[in-house]
């Protein structure tokens, strides 16, 4: 058995101190072993401490285990803390890491087949082309304020058309608005004019670059589309100068998009005339999709306009052969229209009609170049006489500048008002007949390749 705490030590008499029993002598100095010789001295024993009862220490237990049991709901639920910033060594990591593979999906249902397939024209290859444009669509006031800074006339001795800035030095226009001319001259459309130059022609799609040696580097320029994405119905814009009137406006639909071999025409009913040739056709996100060339009226309007992907194949430099006796899109389109016509053989009341609206166009031709070739005579006497300052502008006919109030900026000597006045008179009364006949020929259905040709034959294609 253990021994009890009494044998082990003895209480000092002289200050009460317990006092081990291998001590002889306590700390106050009072010897202790006569106490343990004494037999009959009692030891007091240690106060004993209680043992805690069964029931103490299952109720300790159950508070432990409830308190564990809270802090680890707590913990679960507690906020995840915050994802660490991406780093460069948690890139390299993230990179060297093993690749899982996905797991396979369902593959996606086939759509339902169209039993016109057959019948639909072929899909391209890549779908982008034929998206809308990613630009955003215009109001008409917008559009228009955002492209007729664009627009310029174009003035040779070939005519009168129009055109429009691509790039700040480069316009592009039709090849029969400038002929075979080397220079021209641009007016823009606040009347200002700088001289241009012929770069490059393509007879084959009626499209002639002229480029400007002088030019403003915040020119407002027209970005290029695509007829990709054209679609009938759409609504366009025509801008121009038609019958020389600059900044003129005009709205239609796209009717379709025609392909003739290997050009291609957008078909619109905005009105065409005169004048429009060379200037843009646009779309409602201000994209030229087209270069109006031509104007065909019978009962219904219809107008065409080179499509500008060809425009676009040409500043690009992916075309590159251009064949000078291949069909002009005008040929060719008069070419098409004989071609579909009904009983082709016999030619019909149209046919009869069209024949002698040109026959009475030819003398209308006839008869007025005859008047011009006399005023070209009374032209070289006045000039000699009467005015010695510079013409500005290329004119077929050189007295043709007296209808342009910006072609002659001196002053006529004196004495000559009368001379002046009877050519300007002249001048006016030549153009009106060219115009009346025209309009007439357009309403007999006369082809307009045919009236162009008989035009530039006599000289008189005053606009174009």
């Amino acid at each position: 058995m253990n021994e009890s705490p009494s044998s082990l030590s003895t209480l000092c008499s002289k200050c009460g101190r317990r006092v081990p029993a291998t001590v002889a002598t306590c700390r106050c100095g009072q010897a202790i072993e006569h106490l343990r010789t004494q037999p009959n001295v009692e030891t007091p024993h240690a106060e004993e401490r209680p043992s805690p009862s069964p029931a103490s220490i299952a109720v300790l237990a159950l508070v432990l285990t409830t308190g564990v049991a809270i802090a680890a709901v707590m913990w679960i639920r507690r906020d995840p803390p915050p994802l660490p910033r991406p780093t460069a060594t948690a890139t390299v990591r993230a990179e060297r890491a093993p690749q899982v593979a996905a797991e396979p999906t369902a593959a996606p249902e086939a759509p339902p087949h169209n039993p016109f397939e057959d019948l639909l024209p072929p899909s391209k290859e890549s779908s982008t082309d034929a998206a809308p444009s990613a630009l955003p669509t215009l109001s008409l006031e917008e559009l228009i304020n955002k492209t007729m800074p664009a627009v310029v006339r174009i003035e040779s001795p070939a005519g009168t058309g129009s055109g429009f800035f691509v790039r700040p030095d480069t316009i592009l226009t039709n090849l029969h608005v400038v002929g075979t001319n080397s220079a021209v001259t641009v007016r823009r459309p606040d009347g200002t004019t700088v001289r241009g130059r012929l770069d490059r022609t393509v007879p084959e799609y009626d499209i002639a670059i002229v480029r400007l040696d002088e030019f403003r580097s915040n020119q407002r320029t027209i970005p290029l589309g695509s007829v990709d994405g054209a679609r009938a119905g759409q609504e366009v814009i025509a801008l121009g100068s038609p019958l020389g009137l600059q900044n003129t406006v005009t709205r239609g639909i796209v009717s379709a998009v025609r392909k003739l071999d290997d050009l291609t025409l957008v078909q619109t009913d905005a009105a065409i005339n005169p004048g429009n040739s060379g200037g843009p056709l646009v779309n409602r996100q201000g994209e030229a999709i087209g270069i109006t060339t031509m104007g065909v009226r019978q009962s219904q309007g219809l107008s065409f306009a080179v499509a500008i992907d060809h425009a676009n194949d040409v500043l690009s430099g992916r075309h590159v052969v251009s064949n000078p006796n291949a069909a002009t899109p005008i040929d060719s389109l008069n070419r098409a229209s004989a071609s579909t016509a009904p009983n082709a053989s016999q030619p019909s009341s149209v046919d009869r009609i069209r024949d002698e609206g040109a026959s009475a166009y030819e003398r209308a031709m006839t008869q007025l170049g005859r008047r011009a070739d006399a005023l070209d005579s009374y032209w070289s006497r006045f000039k000699s006489s009467c005015y010695d300052d510079k013409i500005v502008g290329s004119f077929e006919r050189e007295w043709f500048a007296v209808l342009d109030p910006h072609a002659m900026p001196g002053q006529v000597a004196r004495g000559c008002d009368s001379m002046y006045r009877y050519v300007h008179k002249e001048a006016d009364d030549i153009r009106s007949g060219v115009l009346a006949a025209d309009e007439s020929a357009r309403k007999a259905d006369v082809f307009p390749g045919m009236r162009r040709g008989l035009r530039q034959r006599f000289r008189l294609d005053l606009v174009r």
